[in-house]
This record gives structure tokens, sequence and C-alpha cells, in this order.
């Protein structure tokens, strides 16, 4: 006989939901945190690569971009079809890659589907072995672009930009480093990415600890044996190991940590949503028979749409960032079309969130059990925090050499020579591993690590005090020849972040032909442009993250939401889809409607 699930107290939800959000509010929110290269200098060098000395480079590119992630890759490609040879990237890492070259811990992979998040497969000809790729993927794809766009013969790795300046008699850019670098460039990019600057707890006695300790985008395969393509960690046979941090990454580490260390605690604030993955590996034939020309865009439009509540026809993907925009739509269907409005829309937004997160809470009940899989249930809505997928993780705490210790929402309390204390108790470890993720929120020059300084002397962290400014989320008025390649004031937040990267890329590679082509100097928004495109988003709903209504996090700046500065970080009225829409007929029109040229 048919059952069918009990329905959902949405007030007592609701209620739950906010007791469960008070318990983690902290005074301090992002202050909490400390930079692991300012306060911890020897965890935060490159593990990877060693650091080549050279001379300083004094010479001039047409094109210069800070960062070697996926935005450095993209523009980089776009523009070397567009016929720009001299390309330089400096990135600070010692290869390309981005958070790529860095996240290297064991079990990393992307959590949108590789069809749509690794870059230019249809321009590289790769096929990913599997729905959702592995770091060691990722990490060599991004290699494959830079030799394919012959990238790396003009890079400048393991170098950080400190100053950029623009020199109007010249009408170049000056690039200087800290490797003692001082060239110029016509045009400058900057795609150094949202998730870059490593971070720690700023937990008493961190700097006490005995043993061994690092953040997991610094993982030490020589302390613990193994490698970022999944061999054992042997070194760990014989330790007690110590993750702090639920997140997107400890989701990912702790199945592998739990396979090899002889004993594992994790320590738990807040626990992630966890839904299942069904990772698996693609077929040649299947791939063959849906892609074509202009595939991956198709692919990337899709999913933009399956996270919406229009009506695609289809779902390409079909994962569980799109499961949730399907059961939006089911429950938009069947309202009376006079109940269709603004709020009802939102309600039916709710109703299918409490709908999955009740079944993922469902889930860590019945794959863990008892305690441990009570508190393992994430008591907020599913856009509170990075939703998470993985077959694994809540599997490894079913292991006898697993233990959760969780917190209720106090985190940690300090760290001593021996080990880590939580809830009163200290647990004595060999290793502390720091899932705490990256730096978000802080001003844009604060995490670059460098300001800008364009025509008249305005430094760009002025221009920018009462919150960005930009056309399309690109050009700067003020700033000549410079490009931003990120996703506020464009598309704005979409799961699938590459999508941002390679259509900001076709732009930039746009309008850089046509300046060259026409013999143009500089080009740059009018202040008229700038200002009415400001004033465009402003009609729209704004920022849909960052609720202080969710549990605390770094969507919302640790429950404390985020200021009037920060309210420009959104999008277009309509949507990513509308942003896509809108610039692809801006391009098309060859007019570059909102550009000056001089």
């Amino acid at each position: 006989m048919a059952t069918t699930a009990p329905a959902i107290d949405k007030d007592a939800l609701r209620r739950k939901y906010a007791e469960e959000r008070d318990k983690r509010l902290r005074a301090d929110g992002s202050a909490q945190y400390v930079r692991l290269e300012r306060e911890f200098s020897d965890l935060a060098t490159d593990p990877y690569t060693p650091r080549v000395e050279r001379d300083p480079v004094t010479d001039h590119v047409t094109f210069a971009f800070i960062g070697g992630g996926f935005a450095g890759l993209v523009v980089g490609a776009r523009l070397k079809e567009a016929g720009i040879t001299d390309y330089r990237i400096v990135e600070k890492g010692g290869d390309f890659g981005g958070t790529w070259y860095w996240n290297r811990y064991p079990g990393a992979q992307c959590d949108t589907a590789s069809m749509i998040y690794l870059p230019l497969l249809e321009e590289t000809g790769h096929m990913p072995s599997e729905k959702y790729a592995h770091a060691p993927e990722i990490r060599d794809h991004c290699s494959r672009i830079g030799r394919q766009y012959g990238l790396y013969g003009n890079a400048l790795f393991h170098t950080q930009v400190t100053d950029l300046e623009w020199d109007e008699a010249r009408k170049v850019w000056i690039v200087r480093t800290d490797r003692g670098d001082a060239f110029t460039a016509k045009y400058v990019g900057m795609g150094t990415g949202p998730l870059h600057v490593a971070k720690l707890p700023g937990l008493p006695g961190i700097e006490l600890f005995e043993g061994k300790s690092f953040h997991t985008s610094r993982w030490d395969y020589g302390y613990t044996g193994g490698t970022p393509e999944g061999d054992p960690m042997t070194g760990l046979a014989d330790k007690r190991v110590a993750i702090i941090g639920t997140g997107a990454t400890a989701v990912q580490v702790v199945p592998n940590v739990a396979r090899d260390a002889q004993e594992l605690f994790v320590f738990q604030r807040t626990p992630s949503s966890v839904d299942e993955r069904n990772n698996r590996p693609l077929e040649r034939d299947w791939f063959d028979s849906v892609t074509g020309p202009g595939w991956q865009k198709a692919w990337q439009e899709n999913f933009v749409a399956n996270l919406g509540v229009g009506f695609p026809a289809e779902d390409l993907v079909d994962d569980g960032w799109t499961d949730l925009g399907k059961r939006i739509r089911a429950q938009v269907i069947d309202m009376p079309p006079e109940q269709r409005t603004p709020e009802g829309i939102m309600a039916a937004f709710e109703d299918a969130d409490n709908e999955k997160m009740s079944e993922i809470r469902a889930r860590a009940e019945a794959i863990v059990g008892g305690e441990a899989g009570e508190k393992l249930k994430a008591w907020y809505r599913q856009l509170c925090k990075r939703p998470c997928f993985h077959d694994e993780y809540l599997q490894a705490f079913t292991r006898p050499n697993t233990h959760l210790v969780d917190t209720d929402g106090k985190g940690v309390e300090r760290i001593t020579a021996k080990g880590v204390v939580a809830n009163g108790k200290e647990y004595e470890v060999d290793c502390i591993v720091y899932a705490s993720g990256f730096e978000v929120g802080t001003d844009f020059t604060e995490r670059a690590g460098y300001d800008v300084t364009g025509r008249g002397g305005q430094k760009l962290s002025d221009y920018w005090a009462g919150g960005m400014k930009s056309f399309h989320g690109l050009h700067v008025h003020g700033f000549p020849n410079m490009f931003f390649v990120q996703q506020n004031q464009a598309a704005a937040f979409i799961a699938n972040y590459p999508h941002n990267l390679v259509d900001h890329a076709d732009t930039v590679a746009c309008v850089v032909k046509h300046a060259e082509d026409k013999g143009h100097a500089t080009v740059e928004p009018s202040a008229e442009a700038e200002s009415k495109w400001i004033e465009f988003l402003l009609t729209g709903p704004g920022a849909r993250l960052g609720s202080t209504e969710c549990t605390p996090g770094y969507y919302n700046n640790e429950g404390q939401g985020y200021g009037e500065q920060e309210r420009f970080a959104m999008g277009h009225p309509a949507g990513a889809m509308g942003f896509f829409s809108h610039i692809d007929q801006w391009r098309r029109s060859g007019t570059f409607e909102g550009l000056e040229f001089g």
C-alpha cells in the first residue's frame, strides 16, 4: 500500500530554522577568521611547485591578465582566437588552475557537472572522464588550455601584483609585482576569483599545537602519504586526525581520511546539507551522441534555465541542482493562474525547499542513524549555504574509527599543544586539518592585494567606497582598457560559476578586437552608461543570497548580512539568462552602446 509523506508544519519548521540560526550567531562575524598567509606564512607557502628565481620583467604586452584560473585561461583563449598573440597571465601559484591549483586535498572535485563546469571542452575536444571530475583532471584541463592556446610562454608564475597604475600620457597600464616587475600593458584584465584567499579560524592557542597542521588548500602529502589522484594516505595509518569544518571541502575530504586514518574526529559547528551525487563515468558513445557544434553553451544555458522558474523543454544535466528548480516549477504549474504572483512564486519556492530539505534530513537519518544521524541534519533552507552532494560523506560516519564531534553551533573552543578542545573536552590528536575555506565578502582591493589607480589618480578603492559601480560588471568608468571578469552586476550568482567567465571572455575579445581593428587607443564606459546600468539593476530583486534569516555562513556574512555597499553585488533583474540574452545581443549589434573608444 502506498504511503504519503507527512504534511510539513511550515510554522514549526520556520521556528526550528530560527532557533538553529540563533545558536550560531557571533558578535565577531567574519572577524572570527584570520588569513592564512598573513598570520601563518609558513603554512601558506606553495608545497607543490618550487619557486624559480628570475630577473624582473620590464617589457610591454598588449594584454595582461591577473589570475591564472579559469578566468585568465578563457580570456586568453578568446583573445588568441581574435589575433592577440602577446598575452600575459600573472599568477601567484606555480601553474595555471587558480583555486584548482591549490585544491589538491583528497577527494576534491567539482560540484556542478563536468560537461558545464570545465570550460572550453568543445574547443579542446576533451571528454570528461566522469559526471563530476576530480581535481587532477580539472588541473590537467587547465594545463591543456594553456598549452593549446600558447599561454605558458609569456606567463609569470609565483608572482603577485602589488600595484596597477594607468599612465595617461602613454595610454598604458603599469603593472608592478612582488618580483620587481614593472612592465606595461595596453589592456588589463582581472580574474582573481571569489575563493582564493585561504582563511583559518581565529582560535585561541592555534599557534601552540605541537603536532602537524595545515589548511586543506596546502595539503601536505609528505606527511599524510598518498597523492591527489587518490592513492592511500599510508602516513595516517597510525595517526589520530582532527578535521575542523564541515562545509563543502570537508564533505569531500572526510571519506578519504576516514578510510586511511587510525582515528578521525570531525568537529562540526553547522552541518552541510548533503544530497546524493550519483557520480558515474561518462561513456564515449553517449558523449558523441550529445555533442556537436555549440553543444557546451547550449548545456550551460539549459542548466541556468532549469535553476529558475521558467519552463525549459528538458533537463540535460539532471542533478541535485536542477531538482529544486523542477520542484518549484511543479508547484507553480499546480497553482491557479491568479495565484502566480511574486508572493505565490516565493511560497512555492518555500514549499519545494521544505520538501527537498526534509528528504535530505531523512537521508542522514537513514544512512547514519542514531545520535550522529540526528546531528548531521541541516536545519536551514537549501540555498542558505552551499548545497553539497556526495555519495560517501554520510557513510563515513558509520565507520568505527570516525567520530562526529558536534558542538551544537558553538564551534571549537581552543587549540592546545596536544589537540582540540570542544564541548569542554580535549581531544588529543596528531594532526589538525583546517577545512575552513576562503575569504568572501571583503573589499575587492583587500582580497586582490593591490589597489588600482585609474585616470587622474582615481583609486578604485575610493571609486567603489560606496559600492561597486560598473557597466555590465566588466568595465569601469575612469579606468580605461580595464576588464573585471567576475559575476556581479552581470549574471550574478549561478551555481555554475565558469559560465560567467566564458561569457565575459567572449565580450572582452569582442571589444578588444574592435578596438584594435579600428586603431583605438582606449575604451571605457561613459559615466552615463555606467550610471544607467546600475539604475537598471536596482529595479530588480537584488541579491538572492545573504538573507540574515539563514544560518550563519559566508553567504550572509556569518549571519550579519551585508551593508549598503554589498547591495550592489547583484545581477540582471531578469536573472542570469536575462543578462546572457542581453549581452549576446549587445555584442552582436557591433555598436557597443555605452562604451567610448578614444
